[in-house]
């Protein structure tokens, strides 16, 4: 025997279960390797539930954007198109994705044949949002009715001066903005403009 009280052969026994991973501590004998498992498993569904969390919220922003019928280029049929009395010419109409906003770019023409360029950022929530390159205008809403429909309202220094609706072709190859616009003359007119995506 040995000094302490241990023989040889219950020395090897003794490491003969610690290297198969037995406890042989007080109690029942239990196997220690499920625990690192189960740590293991858990992180694996946390990762699982942040990577989830992570493409609804990627899903919902897409959904999103997708729901904006008036997304792309448009360029201006004049032929379909009918123009107030002293109302500019929107010959060309961007709409895009800027962060988790939108951004409209219109290039035309103002009554008296000079280019404008004008531009909108912000999000469809009926809220106003500043507008720049527009002398009748300093803001604008937007805001969905239907997935094919977009109200808008045009202020300047906080009242309104003009109103309209832009509706998308069920095949998103078209769309037709009517607006009703104080003109420079002070009188409110009425266009109705044809557009065709390109």
């Amino acid at each position: 025997k040995r000094a302490s009280g241990f023989s040889t052969g219950s020395a090897a026994i003794a490491t003969t279960v610690v290297r198969r991973g037995l406890n042989i501590g007080h109690g029942p004998l239990t196997h220690t390797r499920g625990i690192p498992r189960e740590l293991e498993n858990k992180k694996l569904m946390k990762t699982k539930t942040i990577g989830l969390g992570v493409l609804l919220s990627v899903a919902a922003a897409a959904m999103c954007f997708a729901s904006n019928p008036t997304l792309g280029t448009w360029k201006l049929n004049e032929s379909k198109s009918t123009f107030g009395d002293g109302a500019g010419k929107s010959t060309l109409v961007v709409w895009e994705k800027v962060g988790d906003q939108h951004k409209c770019t219109v290039d035309g023409t103002d009554a008296d044949g000079k280019k404008t360029h004008s531009e909108w950022t912000g999000k469809m929530d009926g809220k106003f949002y500043a507008i720049t390159g527009e002398p009748q205008a300093d803001q604008r809403s937007f805001k969905k009715s239907d997935d094919n429909t977009i109200a808008m309202v045009t202020q300047k220094d906080g009242k309104t001066v003009g109103d309209g609706t832009i509706v998308v072709a069920a095949d998103r190859k078209s769309r037709t903005v009517t607006s009703t616009m104080t003109n420079a003359k002070g009188v409110k007119v009425t266009s109705t403009l044809a557009y065709d995506k390109s």
